[in-house]
This record gives structure tokens, C-alpha cells and sequence, in this order.
């Protein structure tokens, strides 16, 4: 017998930010539509930017949940939690779950975020090989022995994994096949700092080469890999980090457009009617850039979700862009990046300054500001991202935003005044790190 199918007007795919942001936006103007919310995972929503303080033993469940328990009750949202969609159907407007349930839609959104990126290492397929993005990944390691432990990757994922498992107690090296670690969000000064940090708290670090196999384990799992110039090393665990890539795979199969990240307009609409996409998975307007790309960063996921949800609701609603940012602390020292950290070309003007592990920089293109690094004293590194973000030309006071006693004060009254008028958690607002 056929099950019947469940029918509701708005059917999003993915339970973090992007979902959440959607389903927040949906409700405040649509207060009767029946709203599913569909996720692979059998979690409530979970910040994932928190998952390392999860191993490190500094959170629980309960206090990663991205919003209360009741969330979904208060908003009358049906969930399938632990449901994995197995494809969709444009034509149809319909979702088929892996169990065979079928649930028909008016409005779909794709927020089926990133899946991390597992190179084809010989021996990976051993135990005790674990990539690092889900709250399930952590509690897989934390059943692990992780006494000697190899990182591979040395971007965002692998360096915060690193601090959790230093935390645990765990003797880790990182192997990165790039010259130097977080080498996509900070700059060679601010690298040189974090691997320092790195370094103190007993971290080996290589980098400029790879894993190229597992070459010995026993029946419990690893127990040494060996590097491209066969330099062995022994370790109990090995962690994968290279990054993640969007989820493209559901909209693919359903003939929709899909670059890197499934292509969306300034509405966050996919090339098929009625379905939108968000987060991770999409290539979101990126307004450093003035393109669309892929940028895998919280804050980008829910303002995201928030657009496409208003949108389906019926409120015609332009996204207004979000940049590359991450707010991160390592063994201590504080990091904020946003934007072009790296110039290509002689085009942009560079403005730098340090003090220790004080670090600010600003890039300039035409006298805007296009890119900001911040270590170590980081308070103000806010006011510059909405200066950024504003496009505010700042030629005739650019020295000062890389000055020791930078503040509002330092900037013109014309500018200043507007951001002393937002509120506080706006005008010095730090960007949140999500993954790499």
C-alpha cells in the first residue's frame, strides 16, 4: 500500500542557520502556512561553529542548541530530524525521504549546507579516520583513545580540532600541503602568529607537504601514516580537514543550476521556480566582490535562509550580501578576517601595523575598504567591517584605522555619528566563523 503523501506549503531541507533563519523569517509573516523542516541529522539545531568546544569537554548539547528546545513547538513547524532527502522533484513539487515518505510542497528550500571534503588517501578507510563538521563527528572521536593524533589540513576546521584535542590532552600534528597554515583567511604575519601559538602548547606543525597513506594499523584502526617523502609518522587517530564543498547533489538530479554552489539570484531563487537555495550549498552575493560565490560562513547562512524565507512567504526581499569573515580564537589569541586579506595584484593599498601579537591590517581598493586582519586586540575590528560593509570611502582618514587608539572618536562626524546610532551589537560587530 501506498503511503499518502504529506503535503505543506513550505518544505525546507537542512536544520542549521540557513533553515532556522528561514523558518524565523516565514513565520513572521506568514503565521498559518504549515512549515517541514527536513534534516539528515537527528539533532535539534546545534551552532556547529561550537562542535570544537563540544570535544574540548567546554559544551553539551543543550548548550550548543542553536534555538530553545521549544523552538519548533512555539512555531508550529513539523520536523523530520534523522530524514535524509533522497531527491526531489521540480516538476512535481515533491521530496521523497530515504524511508520512502513523500512530502509534496508549494515552496522549497535547498539549505543542505557543505560536506567535507575526504581525500582518496590509501588505507583511509581504516577506523579511527574521521572528518570533523558534524556534532556526530565529535562524539565519534571523543570514544577514541586520541592519544597521538595527525591533523590533515591546516585551514579552519583542522586548526580549531587541534586546540579541542590539545585540550583533551592529545599530542597532535598538523600536516598542511600549503606553505602555511590558514593560509585561505589570514595573511603571512597572522599565520606566523597562530602557528607560534600552535607551537607553544605542543603542536607540531608541517607544512608543504602531504599524507600520502595510512601504512600501518592494527584491528582497532590506525596507528601511522606516512607523509609524500616518506617520512613516517606514528598516531592513533587521523583527522581529516581539508574543507568542505557545497551540497549540490539534490539539485543537481532535479536539472537545477549548479556551479560550485547552486546558482541564486538576488532573492536567493535557484533557475526553478518555486525553490531557493541558501548557506553553504548556494553561491550568495558576495559585496567585496560584487559576485556571486561560494562563502561558507554562518552569519552569510542565516542572513541567507532570512531572505529566501521572505521571499517564499511573498515579501519580495534582495539579499544584501555578506563577505568572507571569521571571528576565531586559538590557544588564546583573538583573529578577526573579513574580505581581501591577500591582495593579488599592486592595485590595492595596504595599510598595516604591529605591536607583538597585535596585528591590524586594512586593504584599500579606490580608497573603500575591502579587506580587514585583526590579532590579538580585536575590539574594534567591528567599527572597520561596517565601514566595509558600508562601502564607506575612507582616503582621508585610512591611517587612523590601523592606529593602537583607533576608535569611533577617530573617524568623522558624518561617520561616526550613524554607527554610535545603531545599536551596540551592530556597530561592533565581530564576524562569526563557520567552517572552512
Amino acid at each position: 500500500m501506498t503511503a499518502p503523501i504529506i503535503k505543506a506549503k513550505y518544505v525546507i531541507i537542512g536544520n542549521s542557520a540557513g533553515g532556522i533563519g528561514a523558518a524565523e523569517a516565514i513565520r513572521e509573516v506568514d503565521t498559518n502556512g504549515s512549515i517541514i523542516i527536513a534534516s539528515n541529522e537527528p539533532y535539534p539545531a546545534y551552532s556547529r561553529p561550537l562542535i570544537s568546544e563540544y570535544l574540548a569537554g567546554k559544551r553539551t548539547l543543550d548548550t550548543m542548541l542553536f534555538r530553545p528546545a521549544d523552538f519548533y513547538q512555539k512555531n508550529r513547524i513539523d520536523v523530520f530530524l534523522g530524514s535524509r532527502v533522497a531527491r526531489i522533484d521540480s516538476g512535481r513539487h515533491t521530496a521523497e525521504l530515504a524511508d520512502g515518505k513523500k512530502i509534496a510542497w508549494e515552496k522549497l528550500l535547498l539549505a543542505t549546507g557543505g560536506a567535507p571534503i575526504v581525500p582518496a588517501i590509501p588505507g583511509g578507510d581504516k577506523k579511527r579516520i574521521f572528518t570533523f563538521t558534524t556534532l556526530d563527528d565529535a562524539r565519534a572521536i571523543e570514544q577514541c583513545r586520541t592519544g597521538r593524533v595527525v591533523v590533515v589540513g591546516g585551514g579552519l576546521i583542522g586548526v580549531s580540532v587541534t586546540e579541542a584535542l590539545v585540550r583533551r590532552g592529545g599530542k597532535v600534528v598538523i600536516v598542511e600541503m600549503k606553505e602555511r597554515i590558514l593560509n585561505t583567511i589570514l595573511d603571512e604575519t597572522a599565520s606566523v602568529l597562530v602557528t607560534e601559538r600552535l607551537k607553544q602548547a605542543g603542536v607540531s606543525v608541517i607544512t608543504g607537504h602531504t599524507v600520502a597513506q595510512v601504512t600501518s594499523y592494527s584491528t582497532d584502526g590506525v596507528t601511522g601514516v606516512t607523509l609524500e617523502d616518506d617520512t613516517p609518522i606514528p598516531c592513533h587517530v587521523v583527522l581529516l580537514a581539508i574543507g568542505v564543498k557545497p551540497r549540490v547533489e539534490l539539485a543537481a538530479d532535479a536539472g537545477i543550476k549548479v556551479n560550485r554552489g547552486i546558482v541564486v539570484d538576488r532573492y536567493m531563487a535557484t533557475s526553478c521556480p518555486d525553490v531557493y537555495a541558501c548557506g553553504d550549498a548556494a553561491e550568495a552575493y558576495d559585496f567585496v566582490y560584487g559576485d556571486c560565490r561560494a562563502i561558507p560562513v554562518w552569519p552569510g547562512a542565516y542572513l541567507g535562509g532570512r531572505t529566501a524565507g521572505l521571499n517564499m512567504a511573498g515579501i519580495p526581499t534582495e539579499y544584501p550580501g555578506i563577505t568572507a569573515m571569521n571571528s576565531l580564537k586559538y590557544f588564546g589569541l583573538s583573529i578577526i578576517s573579513a574580505g581581501v586579506v591577500a591582495p593579488p595584484d599592486d592595485s590595492y593599498e595596504v595599510l598595516s601595523q604591529r605591536q607583538g601579537n597585535t596585528y591590524r591590517k586594512i586593504v584599500l581598493k579606490d580608497g573603500v575598504v575591502v579587506g580587514m586582519l585583526f590579532t590579538g586586540n580585536v575590539e574594534k575590528a567591528g567599527i572597520v567591517f561596517n565601514l566595509m560593509k558600508s562601502r564607506v570611502n575612507v582616503s582621508d582618514f585610512k591611517e587612523r584605522l590601523v592606529a593602537a587608539d583607533f576608535g569611533l572618536a577617530s573617524l568623522p562626524e558624518a561617520i561616526w555619528r550613524p554607527l554610535l546610532e545603531m545599536p551596540q551589537s551592530a556597530a561592533h560587530a565581530e564576524p562569526v566563523a563557520l567552517k572552512d
